[in-house]
């Protein structure tokens, strides 16, 4: 049977879901593994982690020239899926990805460590490199730029966002009786279509 939900529901429990996590898992509770289609429509799949969650979607932010950015740019369809060991659940989400604005990105990365920062400049992501020496090279070169200074967001770096349309959370119940439950998105009434399904 199909119910209704306000527009905050499925984001209120992700973020339940997510604080239960960082009670109970050792490492990095929002990594999310972020699934992409490319202009040939061969998916692909890496972890990364979450940055953000809010009813406007959920923010990650990588270099523009990595694998994901441009499987974003030919196709911004995408999907997301958190599994928490610890607890025994998992949530799968699917929308489209759009950027974050300039502003956004520029004060995300101004909260990053100073490492990192350097980092993302030094990183030409996913593309061919010589050896680890280039890359620590490229490290050690940047950080003589920038000194004790400033260290300004590359404009080859910024964020995007999921705009979710579909959510389903699971549910590890005894014998397999799994509960999944699922958000389907009603745009123009601005409110979700709220499933239990069988497990």
């Amino acid at each position: 049977m199909t119910k209704t939900a306000d527009f905050e529901a499925p984001f209120g429990l992700l973020n339940e879901w997510l604080a239960e996590a960082e009670k109970s898992e050792p490492n990095d509770p929002s990594a999310v593994a972020l699934a992409t289609v490319d202009e040939a429509h061969c998916p692909s799949v890496r972890m990364v982690l979450m940055k953000a969650c809010n009813p406007q979607g959920l923010v990650f932010y990588t270099n523009l020239g990595s694998r994901k950015a441009q499987d974003l740019k030919a196709n911004p369809n995408a999907a997301m899926l958190f599994h928490w060991k610890t607890l025994r659940k998992q949530i799968r989400i699917e929308g489209k990805v759009v950027p974050t604005g300039g502003d956004e990105a520029d004060k995300y990365f101004a909260s990053r460590a100073r490492t990192s920062r350097i980092g993302a400049w030094a990183s030409k992501q996913s593309q061919p490199m010589e050896g680890r020496f280039e890359f620590e090279a490229a490290i050690a070169k940047y950080t003589a730029k920038f000194g004790a200074g400033d260290i300004p967001r590359p404009e080859f770096w910024s964020g995007f966002r999921l705009v979710p349309r579909y959510f389903e959370f699971w549910n590890d119940r005894r014998f397999r009786l799994h509960e999944r439950i699922t958000y389907s998105l009603d745009a123009e009434k601005n409110q979700w279509d709220l499933t239990e399904i069988y497990p």
